[in-house]
Protein backbone atom coordinates (compact mmCIF):
# COMPACT_ATOMS: atom_id res chain seq x y z
CA UNK A 1 0.00 0.00 0.00
CA UNK A 2 1.46 3.29 -0.93
CA UNK A 3 0.42 7.13 0.57
CA UNK A 4 0.54 10.03 -1.54
CA UNK A 5 2.42 12.79 -0.23
CA UNK A 6 2.83 16.09 -1.15
CA UNK A 7 6.51 18.11 0.02
CA UNK A 8 8.15 21.04 -0.95
CA UNK A 9 12.01 20.45 -1.03
CA UNK A 10 14.31 23.09 -1.87
CA UNK A 11 11.47 25.18 -3.48
CA UNK A 12 10.16 22.28 -5.90
CA UNK A 13 6.76 20.93 -5.14
CA UNK A 14 6.99 17.07 -5.34
CA UNK A 15 3.95 15.01 -4.88
CA UNK A 16 4.66 11.12 -4.92
CA UNK A 17 3.39 7.07 -3.53
CA UNK A 18 5.75 6.60 -1.14
CA UNK A 19 5.43 2.84 0.98
CA UNK A 20 4.28 4.27 4.65
CA UNK A 21 8.15 2.75 5.91
CA UNK A 22 10.36 4.89 3.64
CA UNK A 23 12.32 6.55 5.77
CA UNK A 24 12.80 10.90 4.67
CA UNK A 25 16.34 10.40 3.84
CA UNK A 26 15.57 7.44 1.35
CA UNK A 27 12.85 9.44 -0.05
CA UNK A 28 15.20 12.67 -0.68
CA UNK A 29 18.31 9.86 -1.85
CA UNK A 30 16.49 7.61 -3.72
CA UNK A 31 13.50 9.00 -5.23
CA UNK A 32 14.31 12.70 -5.69
CA UNK A 33 18.02 11.91 -6.01
CA UNK A 34 19.14 14.59 -3.22
CA UNK A 35 22.55 12.42 -2.48
CA UNK A 36 23.92 15.48 -0.45
CA UNK A 37 21.99 13.89 2.78
CA UNK A 38 24.21 11.80 4.39
CA UNK A 39 22.83 8.23 5.97
CA UNK A 40 25.96 7.82 8.55
CA UNK A 41 24.66 5.65 10.98
CA UNK A 42 20.83 5.10 10.74
CA UNK A 43 20.21 5.60 14.45
CA UNK A 44 20.14 9.52 14.57
CA UNK A 45 23.70 9.70 16.61
CA UNK A 46 25.77 11.05 13.54
CA UNK A 47 23.35 14.11 12.20
CA UNK A 48 24.87 13.19 8.60
CA UNK A 49 21.15 13.29 7.36
CA UNK A 50 19.93 16.58 9.58
CA UNK A 51 17.90 18.45 6.88
CA UNK A 52 15.32 21.26 8.03
CA UNK A 53 12.02 20.57 8.23
CA UNK A 54 9.77 23.61 8.58
CA UNK A 55 12.88 25.51 9.22
CA UNK A 56 14.13 23.14 12.13
CA UNK A 57 17.25 20.72 11.77
CA UNK A 58 15.80 17.25 12.00
CA UNK A 59 17.52 14.30 11.82
CA UNK A 60 15.72 12.89 8.35
CA UNK A 61 16.43 8.77 8.99
CA UNK A 62 14.43 9.09 12.31
CA UNK A 63 11.04 10.81 10.30
CA UNK A 64 8.97 8.43 7.78
CA UNK A 65 8.77 10.51 4.51
CA UNK A 66 4.74 10.38 5.13
CA UNK A 67 5.27 12.15 8.46
CA UNK A 68 7.02 15.41 5.67
CA UNK A 69 3.58 15.54 4.04
CA UNK A 70 2.59 19.28 3.41
CA UNK A 71 6.26 19.85 4.85
CA UNK A 72 8.66 22.68 3.71
CA UNK A 73 12.22 20.54 3.13
CA UNK A 74 15.60 22.14 2.78
CA UNK A 75 18.34 20.22 1.97
CA UNK A 76 22.55 21.10 1.64
CA UNK A 77 21.54 21.29 -2.27
CA UNK A 78 18.50 23.96 -1.69
CA UNK A 79 21.00 26.11 0.44
CA UNK A 80 22.87 27.97 -2.32
CA UNK A 81 21.35 30.82 -4.07
CA UNK A 82 22.24 31.57 -7.80
CA UNK A 83 25.14 29.82 -7.64
CA UNK A 84 26.28 31.64 -4.93
CA UNK A 85 27.29 29.31 -1.93
CA UNK A 86 25.47 29.96 1.15
CA UNK A 87 27.73 31.78 3.52
CA UNK A 88 27.69 28.68 5.49
CA UNK A 89 28.77 26.42 2.58
CA UNK A 90 31.23 29.30 1.54
CA UNK A 91 32.86 29.48 5.20
CA UNK A 92 33.28 25.64 5.75
CA UNK A 93 35.47 26.17 2.20
CA UNK A 94 37.52 29.16 3.33
CA UNK A 95 38.19 28.06 7.22
CA UNK A 96 38.42 24.75 6.52
CA UNK A 97 35.97 23.27 8.06
CA UNK A 98 35.86 20.14 6.47
CA UNK A 99 38.11 17.06 5.56
CA UNK A 100 36.14 14.07 3.77
CA UNK A 101 32.93 16.15 3.89
CA UNK A 102 30.96 12.85 4.90
CA UNK A 103 29.29 15.10 7.94
CA UNK A 104 29.86 18.46 6.09
CA UNK A 105 26.48 18.64 4.63
CA UNK A 106 24.26 17.86 8.51
CA UNK A 107 27.03 20.75 10.16
CA UNK A 108 25.67 22.89 7.92
CA UNK A 109 22.27 22.59 8.29
CA UNK A 110 22.22 22.35 11.94
CA UNK A 111 24.19 25.03 11.51
CA UNK A 112 21.77 26.94 9.86
CA UNK A 113 18.97 26.74 11.91
CA UNK A 114 21.50 27.55 14.91
CA UNK A 115 22.03 30.73 13.26
CA UNK A 116 18.67 31.74 12.19
CA UNK A 117 17.74 31.77 16.21
CA UNK A 118 21.23 32.64 17.35
CA UNK A 119 22.91 35.51 14.74
CA UNK A 120 25.79 35.66 17.25
CA UNK A 121 26.44 32.54 19.29
CA UNK A 122 29.40 32.19 21.07
CA UNK A 123 31.87 29.28 21.03
CA UNK A 124 30.25 26.69 23.71
CA UNK A 125 26.78 27.76 22.09
CA UNK A 126 28.26 26.58 18.31
CA UNK A 127 29.44 23.38 20.71
CA UNK A 128 25.63 23.03 22.43
CA UNK A 129 23.83 22.73 18.95
CA UNK A 130 26.63 20.40 16.82
CA UNK A 131 26.28 17.75 20.09
CA UNK A 132 24.17 15.67 17.95
CA UNK A 133 26.72 15.77 14.63
CA UNK A 134 29.58 13.69 14.82
CA UNK A 135 33.23 14.39 12.68
CA UNK A 136 35.29 11.71 13.09
CA UNK A 137 38.27 13.82 10.90
CA UNK A 138 38.56 16.73 12.74
CA UNK A 139 39.18 18.39 15.93
CA UNK A 140 35.82 20.38 15.27
CA UNK A 141 38.36 23.51 15.89
CA UNK A 142 37.64 24.52 12.09
CA UNK A 143 33.79 24.12 12.08
CA UNK A 144 33.52 26.22 15.15
CA UNK A 145 35.59 28.72 13.17
CA UNK A 146 33.64 28.22 10.13
CA UNK A 147 30.54 28.97 11.81
CA UNK A 148 32.30 31.74 13.51
CA UNK A 149 33.40 32.95 10.07
CA UNK A 150 30.00 32.33 8.85
CA UNK A 151 27.88 34.57 11.38
CA UNK A 152 29.93 37.26 10.54
CA UNK A 153 29.94 37.34 7.47
CA UNK A 154 26.03 36.72 7.48
CA UNK A 155 25.82 40.14 10.16
CA UNK A 156 27.78 42.11 8.02
CA UNK A 157 25.48 41.41 4.74
CA UNK A 158 22.62 42.42 6.52
CA UNK A 159 23.84 45.72 7.72
CA UNK A 160 24.93 46.51 4.50
CA UNK A 161 21.54 45.74 2.89
CA UNK A 162 19.90 47.79 6.12
CA UNK A 163 22.08 50.83 5.67
CA UNK A 164 21.61 50.26 1.43
CA UNK A 165 17.75 50.85 2.09
CA UNK A 166 18.05 53.63 4.62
Amino acid sequence: MSIKITVTVNGVKHTDKVEPRLLLVHYLRDVLRLTGTHVGCDTSGCGACTILVNGKATKSCTMLAVQADKSKITTIEGLATNGELHPLQDAFNQCHGLQCGFCTPGMIMTASDLLRNNKKPSEEEIRVALEGNFCRCTGYENIVKSIQYAADKMSSKKKIKKEAAV
